[in-house]
């Protein structure tokens, strides 16, 4: 079922779709006169395209924000200590789990009853129509835990790289340039506009400098630290013996840091991953953000090609500053983000790549 869900033919279909709720997020961005919390902002964006795109609800704004909230509340507390008491985290957990669900439940009833006006197949049709293939109606509650289980995956993770990338592009101007000439020199941008109908999937594919970019934010900033493995058949790891049966954790955050393949690991140098220096092909698991073999993560292209279509987006429309004095401090926990969520100003640009004035600040211009 997943594989249908992350195929080529999926993905080129999600895509304009992605597409629309990036543009509508650095919308409202530019046009907030103060900073945004980018973490926070980005946890936003990703869960709103997991709503949207990947599992297709219409469900209105207001009520969007409201669902966002009470997933935090799920998400914040999913790890507690399952000690069930009235003001526990696990309680807290258990109770936002449920209205979760509700809202879930209403969403799917009435998407199962509105049918008119698709224009693809999301991830929730081909849940819906997999189980009906294989002789089996999903039931109401597989359809709320299948359908948590998308936003789960899509969320944190996403949200998390989202804001290393944004903050890189900050730290690294040139970067941002140069991403800016890749999709000139490609005709996907022209007089600061995307031409349109150009950004398809074997376009984006074809943009080796992005695809460098995105390989080297999620290398220096990979949004988990490890995974866990249990081992099928007893081996050998430097003298030591590993039983059948054991279960197993491997660090990527580790890996990435001592691959003898990288060269300056803590720099940010995208051009590491081009094809004049190809540092990650030496070996098969020296660059694993996603993990690796048989259970290497299955939503891995979707990841990435959000992650390009907001890199592209960034480089295209916006103009964005931190909005604080220095960089803030990373944290791993969780997930890797910055200890203050990352505070930026976004501009608005128009298509000659000129600022473009808020309401307020026009008024003000013309009054001077």
């Amino acid at each position: 079922v997943f594989s249908k869900i992350f195929s080529h033919e999926a993905l080129e279909s999600y895509l304009p779709k992605i597409q629309l709720v990036i543009k509508d997020t650095l919308r409202a961005w530019s046009s907030n006169p103060e900073s945004i919390n980018v973490y926070h902002e980005t946890q936003k964006l990703t869960f709103r395209m997991a709503i949207r795109v990947l599992l297709g609800f219409r469900i209105p704004d207001e009520e969007l924000n409201r669902l966002f909230e009470v997933y935090q509340q799920f998400v914040e507390n999913v790890f507690s200590l399952p000690v069930d008491l009235p003001f526990s985290g696990y309680r807290r957990g258990i109770r936002a789990r449920e209205t979760l669900q509700k809202g879930l439940e209403k969403a799917i009833q009435e998407k199962l009853q509105n049918t008119q006006g698709k224009d693809y197949a999301d991830a929730l049709d081909i849940l819906i129509e997999s189980g009906k293939e294989h002789g089996k109606e999903l039931t109401m509650q597989e359809l709320k835990d299948g359908t948590l289980e998308l936003i789960f995956a899509a969320y944190a993770t996403t949200a998390s790289a989202s804001t290393s990338l944004i903050m890189q592009l900050l730290k690294h101007p040139r970067v941002l340039e140069k991403l800016r000439e890749e999709l000139h020199s490609k005709g996907i941008l022209h007089n600061g506009c995307i031409c349109e109908g150009s950004l398809r999937l074997d376009n984006i594919n074809s943009l080796h400098y992005l695809d460098c970019v995105i390989k080297e934010v999620l290398r220096l900033f990979t949004p988990i630290s490890g995974g866990y493995r249990t081992v099928l058949q007893t081996f050998e790891l430097d003298g030591f013996q590993i039983p059948k049966g054991w279960s197993v954790m491997y660090s990527i955050r580790d890996t990435h840091d001592t691959a003898p393949v990288f060269k300056d690991v803590d720099v940010f140098d995208p051009d590491r991953f081009g094809q004049g220096r190809s540092e990650d092909k030496d070996g098969r698991f020296h660059y694993l953000p996603f993990g690796g073999g048989v259970r290497t993560c299955l939503g891995k292209h979707l990841a990435k090609l959000f992650l390009k279509a907001l890199a592209i987006e960034l480089a295209s429309t916006s103009r964005f500053e931190l909005a604080t004095r220095t960089f803030p401090k990373i944290t791993l926990v969780p997930v890797v983000h910055p200890v203050d969520g990352l505070k930026v100003k976004f501009f608005g640009l128009d298509s000659n790549q000129n600022e473009i004035l808020t309401g307020t600040d026009a008024m003000l211009g013309a009054t001077v």
